[in-house]
């Protein structure tokens, strides 16, 4: 049986300089795409959004991997990103409990021990805003020759 993430995908923070789009995973279905569609509208109809503050329209649009919802606060809209992603992969996933339970119940060791991926190493990116190329240590720190 397929396992789906239900994704949001909207701004957090505050203030323009501090605002993040960020991303986070609100739920599981385990089923077809269909469905997972059908639990993430759910979602989205009752989703309420880190911004605005003062909500005062709420548009949801059906888009062909999910849905867009616009909601207009006092003085700008904002938006959010709902989409379905079959999960391929879970590091932190437990073991399951049926398996687990016919070893114990036989008296036998557990089957091969599934082998766990390579952490990924992460692309190296833009660096921060905030550190403008200044290194931690400064170059003069710790020189005898300055006065």
């Amino acid at each position: 049986m397929t396992r789906w993430g239900l994704v949001v995908e909207e701004n957090r923070g505050y203030g323009r300089q501090a605002w993040t789009w960020s991303v986070e995973v609100v739920g599981h279905v385990e089923g077809t795409r269909e469905e997972a569609l059908a639990a993430l509208r759910l979602r989205a109809e009752r989703f309420e959004p880190f911004h605005p503050a003062e909500p005062r329209r709420r548009e949801l649009y059906r888009e062909p991997d999910g849905f867009l919802l616009v909601v207009h606060g006092r003085r700008q809209p904002f938006h959010c990103r709902f989409s379905v992603a079959e999960q391929l992969y879970d590091s932190a996933a437990p073991e399951p409990a049926a398996e687990t339970a016919e070893a114990e119940v036989r008296d036998e060791p557990p089957a091969t021990e599934p082998v766990a991926p390579k952490p990924r190493t992460p692309e190296p990116g833009p660096p921060p805003s905030w550190d403008a190329q200044v290194p931690e240590v400064p170059s003069w720190l710790g020189r005898d020759d300055l006065s």
